[in-house]
């Protein structure tokens, strides 16, 4: 527990531990405020209308060839983690890894809910397979290099779009910055088969789902960016030790 008095640490005020309190209870009512904004949210994303998916997919992965369909492995919901990894590039994006390290052990919570996830990027599934050993990665992994799947859920781009500066992406035409952009997209499968795209998010609409940034918002100096974006992300295998 801290002391008594007040002052400054590295230019942060500092106060006794009443007062302290005080403001943390007045935030709390804020932090409830804005979790039930993000209940009421998370409804509405669930409430979304649904589009039918007409069009047939194919991914190459660990079990050789299969379709959209196959990927739900026998549930009715499936979760598609778009991972930047254009064909030409020689590893994975080094963010999406960062997200990435953190699938472990989601698996086995997500199936007993009726979900399956799986990242999927345009590379080669071979190239995919090698960069999962570096890695150390269990998650299912597929390819969709073979398709438009990528293209039609605004995960890939032409060239011609990224030095045109303006392509469908995040349901807007704009600069995508890059030939692969991240992104999550949800499926849903009925009892007769039908397919069904649910809803998909890209560029901040990933923030929920970055863990890291969670734990980084907490700490004093933030994601301590600089405003320059996400910097600092490498590999896991390549920061200095």
């Amino acid at each position: 527990m801290t002391g008594e008095g007040s002052g400054s640490s590295a230019g942060h005020r500092v106060v006794s531990h009443e007062e302290w309190l005080a403001a943390r209870r007045a935030l709390l009512e804020k932090e409830k405020a804005f979790t039930r904004q993000g209940d009421e949210l998370s409804k509405l994303q669930r409430e979304l209308p649904w589009e039918q998916v007409s069009k047939e997919y194919a991914f190459d992965g660990p079990k050789g060839r299969e379709t959209l369909a196959d990927l739900f492995d026998g549930r009715s919901q499936l979760i598609v983690y778009h991972f930047m990894f254009h064909p030409d590039d020689k590893a994975g994006c080094p963010h999406c890894s960062l997200r990435a390290d953190g699938f472990a052990g989601l698996q086995v919570h997500l199936n007993h809910r009726d979900v399956t996830m799986v990242a999927v990027s345009r590379a080669p599934y071979s190239k995919l397979e090698e960069y999962q050993r570096r890695m150390g990665w269990a998650f299912k992994w597929v390819s969709s290099g073979g398709s438009d799947f990528n293209r039609d859920y605004q995960a890939s781009f032409t060239p011609e779009e990224v030095a045109a500066k303006q392509a469908l992406y995040n349901f807007a035409l704009r600069d995508p910055k890059a030939r692969e952009r991240e992104g999550h997209s949800i499926f849903y499968k009925d009892e007769a088969g039908a397919l069904f795209h649910t809803y998909s998010c890209y560029d901040r609409g990933n923030d929920k789902l970055n863990l890291h940034y969670h734990y980084l918002d907490l700490v004093p100096k933030g994601r301590d960016e600089g405003g320059r974006g996400p910097y600092w992300v490498r590999r896991r295998d390549e920061y200095e030790r």
